[in-house]
């Protein structure tokens, strides 16, 4: 990878955008990367929890819009054809079963803030700032972020936000329900190594179907919602690792998930 820093660890898969020089600003060759290691991972049995990070003291400051060759433009085709590239990264993202951590420390803005917005889980740092900065460029949303914003944080919000494209602090982001911690640090890297730790040690099955559950929700009525429950249920009722949880909770030891 040219772009990109990727590490294994017992089930936990770092991925650290590594243009420190552009504060990891996402140009051609980093937007495919990304789309390929985010469909790499989702592929991989061993790879249970994806954390997604950033070099030099910041998660990602956007496009490069220096970049000639993309993610803006690559010169050849219609900008539409360049946006759509934008979306497969986006939707890579959105697609994957695996439990997902942003850990974001200095600047998430535009594409990047989008992409922090696109993991299930978002952890920062207390310097960390982030914004929907689009109309500032005269530009509108995109890497998905016109989807995840609403659902985040209400449609009213979801509009101040974009609409000005105003920064928004690590607690602000915390206090409107943006993200879901803002800690000193030095405590960033260790919390989320706790978290991706303890998810990677749980059920996979039962962790991507209860991901996979609330991402349904948002379209489903609520017919469909206990109908896929039930569906969702039944097929881990069956697997081993229901088997082993029940067991380990009757012997008073800890479970061992193998993803079946």
């Amino acid at each position: 990878m040219e772009t990109l820093i990727v590490e294994r660890n017992e089930g936990v898969v770092t991925v650290t955008m590594n243009r420190p020089e552009r504060k990891n600003a996402i140009n051609g060759v980093l937007q495919q990367e990304l789309q390929t290691v985010f469909e790499e991972i989702e592929r991989t049995e061993d790879d249970r929890v994806m954390v997604l990070t950033g070099a030099g003291g910041d998660f990602c400051s956007g496009a490069d819009l220096s970049d000639v060759n993309g993610p803006v433009s690559d010169g050849s085709r219609h900008f539409l054809h360049s946006m759509r590239r934008s979306g497969d990264v986006a939707l890579a993202l959105h697609r994957m079963t695996t439990p997902t951590i942003a850990q974001v420390d200095g600047v998430a803005v535009g594409a990047g803030c989008s992409l922090a917005l696109g993991c299930d889980l978002i952890v920062a740092s207390d310097r960390a700032r982030f914004s929907l900065i689009f109309t500032k460029r005269s530009l509108s949303l995109d890497y998905g972020s016109s989807w995840l914003l609403p659902r985040l944080v209400g449609l009213a919000k979801a509009k101040e936000i974009a609409l000005f494209g105003g920064m928004w602090s690590g607690q602000e982001a915390v206090d409107i329900g943006l993200i879901n911690r803002v800690l000193p640090l030095d405590q960033l890297k260790p919390f989320v190594v706790d978290w991706a730790t303890t998810l990677s040690a749980g059920p996979p099955l039962a962790l991507s179907m209860t991901k996979t559950l609330l991402l349904a929700s948002a379209q489903a009525t609520m017919e469909q919602a206990v109908e896929d429950e039930a569906r969702c249920q039944a097929v881990n009722f069956y697997s081993k690792d229901t088997r082993e949880a029940m067991m380990a909770f009757a012997e008073k030891r800890p479970a061992s998930f193998i993803g079946r």
